[in-house]
């Protein structure tokens, strides 16, 4: 039975009347904190390796950190706006009252925090400081209020700069006592750790900021030629450092690591969109693109070496943009001439335009009301400035390629960068205490064997089961592509690996040619009719769709949501190469056997009484949340899927929901509502999911919960434990109120930055290699695994934390669990770097938000069309389309 055909798990609950619902939330709830480690693992052959993380020493345990609040004001005590030059009025702070703080070193975080060494002489302090070649913050061309005289312009670009003045008050907050770094280095339980690390971070940062990098969180990027690479279409990669204080079992250390960011291409702003948008000629820019592509980015005005911000684009191109541009006249009366731009910078100012006049003007006015309109091509943007936009997919690539480094290099780049940030010679550091060693700190870890596969006569991948792919077509969207030939190697490659692949019922739908400059959305609808016109009232089971471009059709997204949505046909879209290679047929093959129900591999475990999840009822689910784009408000996607057909771990299927913009923690996990019919249920996440476990096990109820949860930072763990595991014990309460089933939770982070090396060697760590000691945590239960192969670059770990285990699995059984797990993803034939359940998650975030188009939409737009469910005072969130029924439990997102 599937799942949708049944309401709930049996035995369902009374119906209640609304009034009479039963309180679920206890009024007294005991808070949740990160379960202690138990013990550690054994299993694997031993193996000895280098991680780069440094030791850190300290010798100042009796003292204090003070924290100071900073606030900062121009000379009439207005607000400051331009917060680039903080670091340099509390840099001449230090510099002119050196004697009035008593020598003491600040540790500033750029903003509206200071630390230092001991006390400041007074609690209150106030300052008057003078920055001299100050940018002016006044406009640099014309405007209705303006009242300068042509030598009055004149006289500006001479002289472009000024001194001015600010007020500075520093302000007692906090102490933090150094003890807690003498505890953390011994390995023993403290509190404020946090904010001690915090202070030694700041301290990093400060050192990098005044060598004048581009600080990114804790990463940060010199203006180094060198390692300032083009990636494509104006967009650079800057490769730097990433550096964090880490609480271990063997103390107190320094990771650090290599980082990358993307900045935009410097120099005159007309080239960067020349490059961004691939034309020669400035006539041809979409200045639509480029006035998105150029919003908030800085840029240096020439001659007068200005900086501001650009704010947006003129309407109109430079020559039919007008302004009142006030003048005197001989008695010293204001008047107001109207002119274009073009007119006064060439006949006022005698500036030279050559090709702005049919280009729009860069607006760097602060106010809507006030723009500020300077020609293009004295524009000039500045360097190390970041690039936020999504990149394309050859960008993608340039990125990896260049970002790439082999365990020798990587090691080598992290020594120099350590040499080169000199902190034994960093006055605050020295005034702290601290030393940072120079060595890498060496570790054992243990290589797990690979987990034993099922895959048919076991010397070629070849699907367990596998499905006939019967009344199937082929679409094709445009793409130059020999579909007889496609066709025919599916067939034979098919025969080959077990899976029955029957001729087409239709060889090949093809695009006709005078719609393929049609919207997207018209083009799958012709398609359809295409379709249905010759297949009459036949549905086909599968689809075989042909793009014409990688990664980023226009078609993709409308095409998806059509099939998944409205006609429940299961579809796998591809772009294939000219040279079609077996390995290229194989990958197509298993995507298309997972997703119409077939295996490609098993574990043996699967079909043996081997692990504890096969020995009862065990129900796996994997989490994460995608969120839009940097600077984009629209609605976030949680995704979680879950195991099914018990006591198979392979097979798993997905439920996504839209939630507010940026929300990390899962909304939808329980929600209890009543239905038309004025009963009480619960339309989450996770009943839904536990349903399909029951009916597709043969209607057992789960006795252990696996959670996989991706995407959340150490700060969030208590909310993952408070707010997600709440949620999803209420459901299963909700089900049946003396259903107690045992719960695991555990959190995978893919994006860490702790390495593993092999000394004296040129080569990756092994698949399976596995760490649970002197780098982990001093008290809590985690543990780094590397399951997969580094083929190219250096591997990544990924660091798995135990937050909850009801089940009290050994150190040893759960990581073999986390490592079996490594090895179902059907789409691959290897381990990957994460357990398969995180990967179908994200991937099918990743799918529906594709089909549903919302990058498309702001968040207020969306709004005022959809209802959605919402948090207390948040607008309403777009509701997620449900999943055709024909569709919704398969792996539609593999």
């Amino acid at each position: 039975m599937d799942s949708h055909e049944a309401k709930r798990l049996p035995p369902p609950p009374p119906v209640v009347p609304p009034n009479l619902v039963p309180e679920l939330e206890p009024t007294k709830k005991t808070t949740l904190l990160p379960m202690a480690r138990r013990g550690f693992g054994s299993n694997g052959e031993r193996i000895h390796l280098l991680t780069n993380h440094f030791r850190v020493n300290f010798n100042n345990a009796k003292g204090h950190f003070f924290q100071y609040s900073v606030t900062i004001t121009n000379e009439n005590g207005s607000p400051m706006e331009a917060k680039g030059i903080y670091r340099k009025i509390l840099e001449k702070v230090q510099e002119t009252y050196r004697g009035h703080l008593r020598s003491k070193y600040f540790a500033y975080d750029g903003d509206k925090t200071l630390f230092t060494t001991g006390a400041l002489p007074k609690n209150t302090m106030e300052f008057e400081v003078v920055l001299e070649n100050t940018p002016s913050s006044r406009n640099n061309t014309g405007s209705s209020s303006r009242n300068e005289t042509n030598d009055a312009d004149r006289k500006r670009l001479r002289r472009p700069n000024r001194s001015k003045k600010f007020k500075v008050e520093i302000n007692y907050a906090a102490k933090i006592p150094m003890q807690a770094l003498a505890n953390a280095i011994q390995g023993m339980k403290t509190d404020n750790l946090q904010d001690a690390t915090r202070v030694l971070d700041v301290i990093l940062r400060q050192n990098s900021a005044r060598k004048g990098c581009l600080l990114v969180r804790q990463s940060f990027f010199h203006n180094d030629p060198p390692n300032i690479l083009p990636i494509g279409e104006g967009v650079f990669v800057a490769r730097g450092f990433h550096t964090s204080f880490k609480t271990t079992q063997r103390g107190l250390s320094l990771n650090i690591d290599t980082s990358a960011t993307m900045i935009v291409k410097p120099g005159p702003v007309v080239d960067f969109l020349l490059a961004n948008q691939n034309v020669k000629d400035p006539k041809d820019l979409d200045w639509n693109k480029a006035k998105r592509a150029l919003k908030n980015l800085r840029v240096k005005v020439i001659p007068s070496n200005r900086e501001y911000k650009i704010t947006g684009l003129s309407e109109e191109r430079c020559k039919d943009q007008v302004f009142i541009h006030n003048l005197k006249n001989e008695k010293g009366e204001v008047y107001g001439v109207e002119t274009t731009v073009y007119k006064y910078f060439t006949e006022f100012r005698h500036v030279e335009l050559k090709y702005s006049g049919d280009c729009p003007c860069i607006n760097v006015g602060h106010k809507p009301a006030r723009p500020t309109y300077i020609p293009i091509e004295h524009c000039e943007l500045v360097s190390l400035q970041r690039y936020t936009k999504s990149l394309s997919s050859s960008q993608k690539a340039c990125l990896a390629e260049t970002s790439r480094q082999r365990p020798p290099q990587r090691m080598a780049s992290l020594t120099t960068a350590l040499e080169k940030s000199n902190y034994s010679a960093d006055p605050v550091l020295q005034e702290t205490g601290v030393s940072i060693g120079s060595n890498f700190i060496q570790v054992g870890g243990r290589v797990l064997p690979a987990p034993r596969l099922r895959v048919g006569n076991g010397v070629e991948i070849q699907p367990r089961k596998g499905p006939t792919v019967a009344m199937w077509v082929v679409v094709n969207f445009s793409a130059q592509c020999d579909t007889n030939r496609l066709v025919s190697e599916l067939i034979r490659s098919g025969k080959m690996k077990g899976i029955e692949v029957e001729d087409p019922y239709k060889v090949v739908f093809k695009e006709e040619p005078r719609f393929r400059d049609a919207p997207a959305n018209i083009r799958v609808e012709k398609m359809f009719e295409q379709m249905k016109s010759e297949l009459k009232e036949k549905k086909p089971l599968f689809i075989l769709c042909i793009l014409a471009e990688k990664k980023n059709s226009p078609v993709y997204g409308p095409w998806k949501r059509k099939n998944l949505i409205e006609h429940g046909i299961v579809t796998q879209c591809i772009v294939p190469p000219k040279d079609l290679k077996d390995q290229y047929i194989t990958n197509v093959l298993l995507k298309i056997n997972a997703k119409l129900g077939g295996l490609n591999s098993m574990l043996a475990m699967e079909r043996s009484q081997a692990m504890r999840v096969t020995q009862v009822p065990t129900f796996i689910a994997g989490m994460d949340v995608s969120h839009g784009s940097p600077g984009t408000d629209v609605p976030s996607i949680a995704a979680v899927v879950g195991s099914r057909k018990w006591p198979l771990i392979s097979k798993y299927r997905a439920c996504v929901r839209t939630q507010s913009p940026k929300r990390e923690m899962i909304d939808n996990l329980f929600n209890r509502v009543t239905n038309e019919n004025g009963e009480v249920v619960d339309e989450g996440i996770f009943r839904e999911l536990l349903e399909d476990f029951y009916f597709s096990s043969g209607k057992r109820e789960p006795e252990n919960i696996i959670i996989f949860r991706d995407g959340v930072s150490d700060s969030q763990f208590n909310q993952v434990l408070n707010i997600e595991l709440d949620q999803m014990k209420k459901a299963c309460k909700f089900v049946r109120d003396n259903w107690n089933p045992r719960f695991t939770v555990i959190i995978a982070q893919k994006n860490q930055h702790t390495k593993f090396f092999q000394a004296n060697s040129n080569d990756n760590v092994p698949p399976g290699t596995i760490v649970d000691r002197r780098i982990c945590h001093p008290h809590n239960n985690d543990f780094y695994l590397c399951a997969h192969a580094g083929m190219i670059g250096t591997t990544r770990p990924t660091h798995y934390h135990v937050l909850y285990d009801e089940i009290r699995f050994s150190a040893d059984h759960l990581q073999e669990l986390v490592h079996s797990l490594s090895y179902v993803y059907q789409r691959s034939t290897t381990a990957m770097s994460v357990v398969a359940p995180i990967c179908y998650a994200h991937s099918a975030a990743a799918q529906m938000r594709t089909a549903m188009k919302f990058e498309d939409m702001s968040f207020s737009e969306t709004a005022s069309i959809h209802d959605g469910i919402t948090r207390s005072g948040e607008p309403p969130v777009p509701s997620m389309p449900k999943l055709n029924s024909a569709v919704a439990s398969s792996m539609f997102f593999c």
